[in-house]
């Protein structure tokens, strides 16, 4: 049986990539700094490995792994899927940005991911495993005061080739960069919501409608495949041609 670490996977895209993998067989652990949400997941699903853990602290995931090494029991790690971080990309003006607001976005984003990939390589090594790293398409374009988040952002991108070159041919790397996700559904309880985009938010995109996390759960299950053998390095971005599209102001 396959298994799979995927952080930031109990609500939201990440939900969607735990319920992907374990509706195709594979044992998953999962982190996640929300407990609430943690605990209500295994709940949902007593097979998982669920674990609080806040990604950007360098002694929380060293606790993890240690409970993740004796859960894979002396097996290997098949797939790490880095997808945790704070998930509002909107934050203050530049010249009014903090740096405790800057180091969170990047501790959340990008230093969780460094921890989790050097955590998990002599795992992945193993197994001849593959890494995801989950990017955003603000990675390539933006709004206003997003500075923080894009440069976060960026960093996976440029971190998920450098990874492919440094721990090829034992282990693959890729970055997805998701665009407009609906994600109200895969929330928490006590923040789900219906889906709440307009006809007009569906319209906007060539392919006519908002994307779920099932866009984004396929592609992962896809790059952790024998058939993706032969991609390593690579950027997807996923999101229905949006980052296409010319847009003017009326």
């Amino acid at each position: 049986m396959k298994t799979a670490i995927v952080t930031g996977g109990a609500q939201g895209i990440g939900k969607g990539i735990v319920q992907r993998l374990r509706g195709d067989g594979w044992r998953v652990a999962v982190l996640d700094l929300d407990a609430e949400a943690v605990q209500e997941q295994q709940a949902e699903d007593p097979a998982l490995q669920s674990m609080t853990v806040d990604v950007g602290n360098e002694d929380q995931v060293s606790a993890a792994f240690d409970r993740i090494r004796d859960w894979l029991d002396g097996a290997g790690l098949n797939l790490l899927v880095s997808n945790a971080g704070p998930a509002n990309p909107v934050g203050s003006p530049i010249e009014d940005l903090s740096l405790q607001d800057w180091r969170r976005w990047q501790d959340g984003h990008l230093t969780g991911a460094f921890l989790m990939v050097r955590g998990a390589v002599p795992l992945l090594r193993e197994a001849r495993g593959s890494i995801v790293l989950m990017s955003s398409t603000r990675a390539l374009q933006s709004e206003p005061d997003c500075e923080a988040y894009a440069a976060a952002k960026g960093g996976l991108t440029a971190m998920a080739h450098a990874l492919a070159i440094s721990l090829g041919p034992d282990i693959r790397s890729n970055c997805i960069l998701p665009g407009w996700i609906e994600t109200g559904p895969w929330q928490k309880r006590a923040t789900r919501q219906d889906p709440r985009h307009s006809d007009t938010d569906h319209a906007q995109h060539p392919v006519g409608r908002v994307g779920t996390p099932d866009d984004i759960s396929a592609l992962v299950a896809y790059l952790a495949s024998d058939e993706a053998g032969f991609i390593t390095g690579q950027q997807f971005v996923v999101d229905g041609g949006m980052t296409r599209k010319m847009i003017y102001a009326e």
